[in-house]
């Protein structure tokens, strides 16, 4: 069960505007298929069971064609197909209920979709604080992709400046000036809803192409990052959002987790 689930975590991607989505073509290995054109009808089936609960299946499935190339040299089409997590799930919903791997995603899915259910049933700063959260955890995972990259300690610093660097356009140190926060305090403590969006986007997406492109060397890992934050600010200035570096500070996290137990008290 947890090898299924670390895979699905590992396949997971990160749309700009946070919404997580896998690729078919890496979703039907877990799911222990081996030809494409068998998945291809459990993906069709899926698409009816959407269609039939009265949803779009647009919203949930997105065919595409990627081209790869051939042991001949040859370039050729090879379809595939987005997936929302609502798509997945229903997707190991109507796979074959005798591959285990089919059961256990199942599961991982319903978890995930309640998961994303509680939260969309929070309060504004709730919101905040599960996304700090996530964020701190996220930061865990790709400190641990950079020293596997090589990345010693003492240039977690510069690292992780590089990162800042290429969303915001400038330092740590001059964003916190920019922003009026001390410099004792942590930046992200003092980011809204959007900021750290932005943020977990950067941070999942670079601790993924670390991974995934095995990087190796410091250097490399440093340049990895500041290109993917780069890549991120490009994205928020092409679809006309606010720059990072322009967001107002918020109150430091740790106000709203203190205001948050004392209103947990008096309903108890």
């Amino acid at each position: 069960m947890d090898n299924v689930n670390n895979q699905l975590d590992a396949l997971k991607k990160v749309h700009s505007n946070q919404s997580e989505y896998w690729m078919a073509r890496d979703l039907m290995a877990v799911l222990g298929y081996s030809r494409w054109e068998s998945f291809q009808a459990v993906i069709s089936k899926a698409k009816m069971a959407c269609e039939s609960a009265g949803i779009d299946p647009a919203n949930h499935f997105l065919d595409t064609t990627k081209m790869v190339q051939i042991g001949s040299g040859a370039m050729v089409g090879r379809a595939d197909c987005f997936l929302s997590r609502y798509g997945c799930y229903l997707v190991a919903m109507n796979g074959e209920s005798s591959k285990p791997q089919v059961g256990m995603a199942q599961t991982y899915f319903a978890v995930q979709t309640r998961r994303q259910e509680v939260f969309d049933e929070l309060t504004e700063a709730e919101k905040r604080i599960a996304l700090r959260d996530r964020v701190t955890q996220h930061n865990k995972q790709l400190n641990a992709a950079a020293k596997k990259a090589g990345v010693v300690s003492k240039m977690f610093g510069v690292f992780h400046d590089e990162g800042y660097r290429g969303l915001y356009g400038m330092n740590l140190a001059d964003i916190k000036r920019t922003k009026n926060i001390p410099e004792s305090e942590s930046l992200l403590d003092c980011a809204g809803r959007v900021e750290l969006a932005a943020n977990d986007f950067r941070i999942t997406q670079t601790e993924q192409k670390l991974t995934v492109d095995k990087v190796q060397g410091q250097q490399a890992a440093i340049r990895v990052h500041h290109t993917v934050g780069h890549e991120v600010r490009e994205t928020i200035r092409k679809i006309g959002g606010p720059m990072p570096e322009n967001l107002p500070a918020e109150p430091h996290i740790k106000k709203l987790k203190a205001i948050r137990k004392k209103q947990k008290k008096l309903t108890e």
